[in-house]
């Protein structure tokens, strides 16, 4: 009698479903078995075949693990959308390479993700990985690297190298130096060795505020299917606790997916991203940013693709660039420093973190509730986000930096809360993009290892480059709190700041403001924290005391580079 041929796709403890009857098939399909392969582990954010191993070996000599690990589901309380992306993907990513003929070895675990690998290895032997991304999967996977397990091989979905950045100098790291160093290096909107337009950064032309023209794309929708309805139907049962809303019909599952949302962001958001790549419109709350940052970070879009596809298109170069910035410049950028800081653990000048929570700053106060659904701050600007990331599991990059990130640090609330917050609600955010971010940007935690001041503002900024101040309780020249926070942020940290020459104008400002306003800024700043920690909905008579003597200030001196 033949010795009985493995079927590739049954580890896993779930019964049949949807999702195995369909893997099952294209197993069968494509006539695929589980002998005589070489085995490839493929974490949840490296869901491409065009890149590593599964871009250049034949089909048919190769077998992929896909890891579904239920303790790092509920490691976090996760955004529902966040966990449904990841599982849809990657379960249809396994369907896909079934279909083309790799084996497919897919382990639902209750564990980590060295347990559900310690359950296939006897049957694969050793396994190759391509460098994880995050550090909470590289310490994870650390012992199996180390007793040969598993066997690491580079990272092929990056788009610079380690020589990249250190030919860019620092620290402190600065991501203009490094994106003129990468630009140069790729040639990447050069020409005849100069910059495209004749600069390398048209970011001061992307500052205007949106008006209601051009007006704003609608979203694309997707498919739903049998696979994304079990995913649903799974957080359902086991994770019904998390928060936020999913919506199938939003969310991409399928490398067609993934292609749609790229075809549509090129021709409906691409040609006005620019100019109002820095706006903010609560009935737009995604206006021309493209939505691809999760596809992206999936791999299920490749960076290197997205790059020179925009860099080809018919552009204005200010969107052209503003775009190629984000993606090229930025988000390698931050990868980089989270990993030569090992994730803010170590940076240079400050005490060790082992937490990832350095403290430049005065910053020790808990998140408020205000940031979870169903507890209104009465700020319009905040309670605006905040509903946007429940319902959607996103939001653009400057809601977060001058919105969410701003009050948080003008409150002095701790970077590592407030990162860790990002972490759950962002459908984007992994530790290597959220922490560089949030701990080293948004917050200043880390001082100026990778920004050169706190981007901080107070009332006119926002009303100046949103529509929220129209539908609050506070008037933004007259009542609302978020200018006396900026005094006192500044007031608290004068100490710290006194030599940063970004801040020399506003300090001089603060050195002119007398006691007695002093004592006020700091009075509505514990006015609001007190409201916020009880969950209470901040009106202007609890601030009836506390207004701030002066006109409003805040307007954000500009970084060089930001994520889209």
């Amino acid at each position: 009698m033949s010795p009985r041929r493995t079927p590739p796709g049954e580890t896993g403890r779930e019964p049949a479903s949807p999702f195995r009857r369909r893997l099952a098939a294209a197993l069968e399909s494509s006539g695929t078995t589980a002998e005589g392969r070489r085995w490839l582990f493929v974490p949840y954010d490296q869901l491409s075949d065009a890149i590593g191993p599964l871009s250049r070996e034949p089909a048919r000599d190769l077998g992929v693990v896909l890891v579904e690990s239920a303790e790092k589901a509920g490691r976090r309380p996760y955004h529902r959308r966040k966990l449904a992306l990841v599982l849809a993907n990657l379960r249809h990513f396994a369907i896909e390479q079934a279909a083309r003929g790799v084996a497919v070895r897919h382990v639902a675990t209750a564990g980590g993700y060295a347990d559900g690998l310690r359950e296939v290895l006897a049957a694969t032997g050793p396994l190759r990985v391509m460098r994880p991304a995050e550090r909470e999967l590289r310490c994870e996977l650390a012992p199996l690297v180390a007793d040969g397990s598993i066997a690491e091989i580079p990272h092929e979905g990056w788009l610079t190298t380690d020589e990249h950045f250190a030919a860019a100098g620092g620290p402190p790291w600065r991501m203009d130096a490094f994106y003129r160093v990468v630009r140069r290096a790729t040639g990447i909107l050069m020409e005849r060795g100069k910059p495209v337009g004749g600069r390398f950064s048209f970011d001061v032309e992307n500052r205007k505020p949106w008006r209601g023209d051009p007006p704003a794309p609608t979203p694309p929708t997707f498919p739903v299917d049998d696979v994304k309805e079990e995913v649903r139907d799974l957080l359902d049962r086991r994770f019904a606790s998390h928060p936020g809303r999913l919506d199938l019909e939003r969310l991409p599952a399928t490398e067609a997916d993934a292609r749609a949302q790229w075809t549509w962001a090129k021709r409906d958001c691409l040609p006005h991203f620019g100019p109002f790549e820095d706006a903010m419109a609560r009935a737009e709350p995604g206006l021309f940013h493209t939505g691809i940052s999760p596809l992206l970070n999936l791999h299920r879009l490749l960076p290197s693709q997205v790059v020179a596809d925009a860099a080809a298109m018919d552009l204005p170069i200010a969107s052209k660039e503003g775009f190629v910035r984000q993606v090229l410049g930025w988000r390698e950028f931050v990868r980089h420093v989270h990993e030569a800081t090992d994730g803010f653990r170590a940076v240079p000048g400050l005490p060790p973190s082992p937490d990832g929570d350095p403290r430049f700053l005065d910053a020790n106060e808990p998140l408020p509730r205000a940031f979870w659904a169903g507890a209104p701050s009465g700020l319009a600007c905040l309670d605006g986000v905040v509903a946007d990331v429940w319902r959607d599991g996103h939001s653009h990059h400057i809601t977060r930096l001058m919105v969410l990130s701003n009050l948080a640090t003008l409150l002095g609330v701790s970077a590592r809360e407030l990162a860790d917050w990002f972490w759950v609600a962002y459908d984007d955010a992994f530790d290597w993009v959220v922490e560089p971010n949030v701990v080293g940007m948004g917050s200043f935690a880390a001082g100026d290892v990778m920004t050169t001041k706190p981007y901080v503002s107070g009332a006119a900024y926002l009303h100046r480059m949103s529509d929220s101040c129209e539908g609050c309780a506070f008037d933004p020249a007259r009542d609302c709190p978020v200018t006396p926070l900026y005094w006192a942020f500044l007031g608290r940290n004068e100490s710290r700041l006194r030599g940063n020459q970004r801040l020399r104008m506003p300090l001089a400002s603060l050195a002119r403001r007398d006691a007695a306003a002093r004592r006020r800024d700091e009075a509505t700043r514990r006015t609001v924290l007190a409201s916020l920690a009880r969950g209470a909905t901040l009106a202007p008579a609890d601030l009836a005391g506390d207004e701030p003597a002066g006109p409003p200030t805040g307007g954000r001196a500009r970084s060089k580079g930001r994520r889209g």
